[in-house]
């Protein structure tokens, strides 16, 4: 599935927006350049994988337009959020059971994986959702 550059819109790969009539993958004018220039900002993709690096992006992509309200930041955003929330329950949760060194690698060494591919599956354009997170985050970018 693809998603319509200009609102955000899920669509189908090749179809137009219904809102905002403009295809998958094209700008609001069909004579757009191939290359954004540099005070375009990021790129949606670019923009959702920033989100997951620490939670400060994640935020900041959440308060500053343009990203605020593309619906494709916003998941990632609010998905980062909340999958560095789950990480440190998780954490916390670990630590009550005891220090069982080889637990804790496995755990750690699982959410860095999955984080892993939250930041690449940003950055290829895609919504990836994890199972509770994911739904969570859809429900708020699409508020």
């Amino acid at each position: 599935m693809a998603f319509c550059s200009t609102c955000g819109t899920q669509i189908a790969d090749g179809a137009t927006c219904p809102k905002c009539a403009v295809g998958a993958g094209q700008g609001a004018s069909t004579a757009a350049p191939a290359v954004a220039p540099a005070a375009a900002g990021l790129t949606d993709n670019m923009a959702g994988a920033l989100a997951y690096v620490t939670i400060i992006p994640a935020i900041v992509f959440l308060v500053l337009e343009p990203y605020n309200k593309k619906r494709f930041v916003r998941f990632h955003s609010f998905q980062s959020i909340f999958f560095c929330i789950a990480w440190v329950v998780i954490g916390i949760g670990l630590s009550f059971i005891g220090h069982i060194p080889f637990l804790w690698t496995i755990v750690r060494l699982a959410l860095f994986v999955i984080w892993l591919i939250l930041v690449l599956k940003a950055y290829q354009g895609q919504m990836f959702k994890l199972p509770v997170i994911g739904d969570i985050a859809e429900q708020q970018a699409g508020a």
